[in-house]
């Protein structure tokens, strides 16, 4: 392998590992922004606690009507 080659490769693993962090920092974002949202749903809603998954999408579709 060439130096050349070295460096083409280390710069796509570098280039990867920083897609990798991007993804895992939108993850994250994105779970925290998903707990937040239910904590403000159970605050607002304290009954939601108590529904399963389908029961709590009936609610809010109902909200919505």
């Amino acid at each position: 392998m060439t130096t050349d080659e070295k460096k083409l490769l280390q710069a796509k693993h570098r280039l990867e590992e920083t897609e990798m962090r991007d993804r895992q920092k939108e993850r994250k974002a994105r779970t925290r922004r998903l707990i937040q949202e239910g904590a403000i749903l159970e605050k607002v809603f304290p009954s939601v606690v108590s529904l399963n998954l389908d029961e709590l999408e009936d609610f809010l579709c109902g909200l919505r009507r």
